[in-house]
């Protein structure tokens, strides 16, 4: 690093647990982020400034007035343009140095699965089971950290999948896909502003955690955060060996 980055990122390198070799290991990094909403906004903009080197974000949707209560990635010039470009405008003003791939579309199962073999750690802020799926799917196949989060009204969760082990559990074995989960979208439920950035900052913490290697992450853990309360629920996930994602990493 050089003298500029040194003093950019000198609050971490003061933590033992990162130091030098753990920021240089962050400025090397890729992640991958679905979704450039309410969870995606926080996350983006936390690894951004903490130093990514590389940054994947998609979306297919594009900034909307309704967006604004919640989604602080964007503001009212951002309006009708791509959420990814907005993305991209926001983050190069927080951080010049770093590399944000901005793709604008719903991605599919091919081009996720592509995605997630070339990434570190996959970041998923999207507001649908379908997505949810298929992002959980490509994570499995490439054997990469899933970080999940999600957010309606007042709730909140959060939980890691850390598929580079055999024995953790996927998203699969925790919400199994039997064709009746019904989506909630914010537009219909409504969604308290802070909720999305309290999972987003967390989920944002988690990733850091895996590209670091430091800590405990949530893997195998789901946390329940009731926001009228601010209780916090923890329930431990297991491997479910009749999941038909992750049944083959099983151990024989």
């Amino acid at each position: 690093m050089n003298d500029h980055q040194l003093l950019r990122y000198s609050r971490h390198i003061l933590l033992p647990q990162i130091d030098i070799a753990g920021q240089e290991k962050l400025n090397h990094s890729r992640a991958l982020i679905v979704g450039a909403g309410g969870l995606g906004s926080p996350i983006a903009l936390y690894l951004a400034a903490s130093g990514i080197g590389n940054l994947i974000i998609c979306d297919g949707d594009q900034v909307d007035l309704t967006n604004l209560q919640r989604q602080i990635m964007h503001d009212s010039q951002s309006i009708g343009i791509a959420k990814v470009v907005s993305a991209k405008q926001s983050l190069a003003r927080i951080n010049p140095e770093i590399n944000v791939t901005a793709i604008h579309e719903q991605v599919g199962a091919d081009k996720l699965l592509q995605l997630t073999a070339e990434v570190d750690v996959v970041i998923d802020a999207s507001d649908n089971f379908n997505t949810r799926y298929r992002i959980n799917q490509a994570c499995v196949i490439n054997k990469k950290p899933l970080v999940s989060g999600a957010a309606v009204r007042f709730n909140g969760q959060i939980s890691v999948f850390d598929l580079r082990h055999d024995d953790s559990p996927c998203y699969h074995c925790l919400y199994p896909d039997t064709g009746n989960q019904e989506d909630m979208p914010c537009a219909i439920m409504g969604v308290f502003s802070p909720i999305v950035g309290i999972i987003g900052s967390m989920q944002a913490a988690e990733a850091l955690k895996i590209l670091l290697n430091i800590g405990a992450s949530l893997n195998g853990r789901l946390q329940l955060l009731d926001g009228l309360t601010m209780n916090w629920h923890s329930i431990h996930l297991y491997k479910d060996p009749a999941c038909p994602i992750c049944q083959s990493s099983v151990p024989v």
